[in-house]
């Protein structure tokens, strides 16, 4: 069975973006920038492989992406209709319409089912995008998080999830450090006594 990997930037304070979707305060370096673009390729969008010279690179731990309405539509704003043309794009909408893009399917159905059908079928993991909706819709779906915790409070914004209390324990597998602060924690859905 594929995994769900929820892939996300977050501040100390828990929130993925400013009050109206910011995310230029998040401090990138070239050393930072390399360990995304070469362990993280999967997760990159095609414009930054490209960038990179990696944009024929094999993929080797994802091949699908999923998506919420609000992160797929800036790249619509600069008329790019599959901003992860390497990868499988799911994008989850009531309101978008379908665009006739090959690779992108959009679902206006209930985000579980799809993901448990995507994760029945045979391939690479799916990467979850967010955002914040979508992550708390999917919330008991996720079964592993690569969260990159950036060394900035911003106050107020979009959380990491929007969903009630509903307390999910992870285990860690690992941190990496890196020159601009930033802490990119790996974790693995861990069992809390059947939840």
């Amino acid at each position: 069975m594929r995994e769900l990997t929820y892939y996300v930037g977050v501040t100390l304070d828990g929130f993925i973006a400013g009050p109206e979707d910011e995310v230029d305060f998040y401090p990138l370096t070239p050393q930072f920038e390399d360990f995304m673009g070469t362990e993280l390729a999967d997760l990159q969008p095609a414009h930054v492989r490209a960038a990179r010279g990696a944009a024929e690179a094999p993929l080797t731990r994802f091949d699908t992406v999923v998506m919420g309405r609000r992160t797929y539509e800036p790249a619509l704003q600069y008329g790019i209709t599959d901003p992860y043309a390497h990868l499988r794009t799911v994008v989850f909408s009531t309101t978008l319409e379908d665009r006739g893009e090959p690779n992108v399917e959009i679902v206006g159905t209930d985000p579980v089912a799809r993901i448990r059908e995507l994760k029945a079928e045979e391939g690479l993991g799916i990467y979850l995008a967010g955002g914040a909706g979508l992550a708390g819709e999917l919330f008991d779906e996720i079964d592993r998080l690569i969260v990159k915790k950036y060394p900035v409070l911003a106050g107020s914004g979009v959380p990491m999830t929007a969903h009630g209390f509903s307390p999910r324990r992870f285990a860690l597998e690992d941190v990496r450090t890196f020159d601009n602060g930033c802490a990119v924690l790996s974790y693995a859905k861990a069992d809390l006594g059947g939840k």
